[in-house]
């Protein structure tokens, strides 16, 4: 159920309005628990968050993971001030950021088959580079990530609190959660780089990285 915006409220008062609300309908369990499962899916950031701690070490990684977590939270503010429902109701806009996004991880895949397990530094360079670009432009370039933020946060907004605040808060914590799922993936990449620096892993990672690449840009082009 929508809530009605209450922005007229002082920020304290909106503030205590929203954790009142949380503690007395349980949606705040009920929110962490699916975002939970939701950050821990698979996806192309994960990998894209893996090749470059291979390629590049747990810097690059870092970087990597910043520039997710960063296009994750522009969506968030932008599902919380309404333009990400804007987006959705702009079929135009949508299809065409829907395209691009699309092609975007197509050409990241075909880059990844092409490498075949390079020395660190040979490639990745161009297509708006990688590390904390790569990540950012592949979930900026994503509508569907919008689209799900415009969709999913208002679901668990309490009634009577106010949706933009309660959304931005909802936002960070899903947020939050990647961020953890992320530290975990780098700490146990760290505790197996000897493994993955091995050239036929490398190569191995690159073939499975550039074919999921390409899977998930297929999918989003040709998604309703």
């Amino acid at each position: 159920m929508v809530a009605v915006d209450s922005s007229s409220l002082p920020a304290v008062a909106r503030c205590r309005r929203v954790i009142i609300a949380f503690v007395t309908t349980g949606v705040l369990v009920t929110f962490v628990l699916t975002a939970a499962v939701l950050a821990v899916t698979p996806g192309p950031d994960s990998l894209l968050v893996l090749r470059a701690i291979v390629l590049r070490g747990r810097r690059a990684g870092l970087a990597t993971v910043a520039g997710v977590l960063s296009g994750l939270a522009i969506w968030v503010v932008a599902a919380a001030v309404g333009l990400s429902a804007l987006l959705r109701a702009s079929e135009l806009g949508y299809q065409v950021l829907k395209v691009v996004g699309a092609t975007y991880l197509v050409l990241l895949g075909v880059k990844a088959l092409r490498s075949r397990g390079a020395a660190e530094g040979q490639h990745d360079q161009g297509l708006l580079g990688s590390g904390y670009r790569a990540g950012l432009v592949t979930n900026l370039l994503n509508p569907k990530i919008g689209v799900f933020f415009v969709s999913f946060l208002p679901g668990f907004v309490p009634v009577a609190a106010p949706v933009a605040l309660t959304s931005l808060l909802l936002g960070g914590l899903f947020i939050a959660e990647g961020a953890l799922y992320f530290a975990v993936l780098l700490l146990v990449a760290d505790r197996l780089a000897a493994l993955l620096h091995r050239p036929t892993v490398r190569q191995r990672l690159d073939r499975i990285t550039g074919v999921v690449l390409i899977g998930f840009g297929v999918r989003l082009a040709v998604e309703n």
